[in-house]
């Protein structure tokens, strides 16, 4: 099914977010629900030039990528009647325009609840030309530490993707986010020796 008979049938539409949009989804929508989506893992394997970082110096945010025995946890926003085409088009700018992402539809699971959902889910793939794809910890950690752009640090992406996860989701394990901080953490010292800025959050 296309998104376009999913809104005209049922004049609403569920936006799952995974990244940035479980702390600053930034539009108006009806309801929101934590929830999970299966078959896709959560990767910092995605560049960034714009939000969290620049063209010299590409910060590292999270996309979706394919795998049969994962499932990823965030946040499912339904949004109704005129707030579809005012999310659509502020979403198509900051995920599409400025991001690099495509729309996929994936069912998504409200925890607690026995049925799903049809819902929107932006995803950048390895074509983009800003992917940066796989890479050990410390590497991501490092680009991670020295990365800005024009909404703040890249560090705070971080922070606040694992503190969502540590609130909301405390029972599930994200080795990938978990050991990204880690390593992280282990370079502030670092940092501060280097009398690089830290941002303050």
């Amino acid at each position: 099914m296309k998104l376009k008979d999913i809104v005209t049938e049922e004049s609403s539409l569920w936006i799952f977010g995974y990244g940035s949009l479980v702390w600053k989804p930034d539009f108006k929508f009806s309801r929101s629900k934590i929830g999970y989506i299966n078959g896709y893992s959560r990767k910092f394997w995605h560049g960034d030039t714009f939000h969290r970082g620049n063209r010299e110096m590409p910060g590292r945010v999270v996309t979706l990528v394919e795998d049969n025995e994962a499932c990823t946890w965030g946040v499912g926003y339904e949004v109704q009647g005129a707030q579809i085409e005012e999310s659509l088009r502020y979403l198509n700018i900051r995920e599409s325009s400025l991001g690099g992402y495509v729309t996929e539809l994936v069912e998504f699971y409200p925890r607690g609840e026995n049925e799903s959902v049809l819902a929107l889910v932006y995803i950048a793939t390895s074509d983009n030309p800003i992917y940066l794809g796989p890479a050990s910890s410390e590497e991501i950690a490092a680009q991670i530490a020295m990365s800005s752009g024009k909404t703040g640090h890249n560090i705070e992406y971080l922070v606040r993707l694992a503190e969502f996860m540590r609130l909301y989701c405390p029972e599930v394990e994200d080795d990938h986010l978990f050991s990204i901080e880690t390593a992280t953490i282990a370079m502030l010292p670092y940092l501060i020796n280097k009398k690089r800025s830290i941002p303050v959050f």
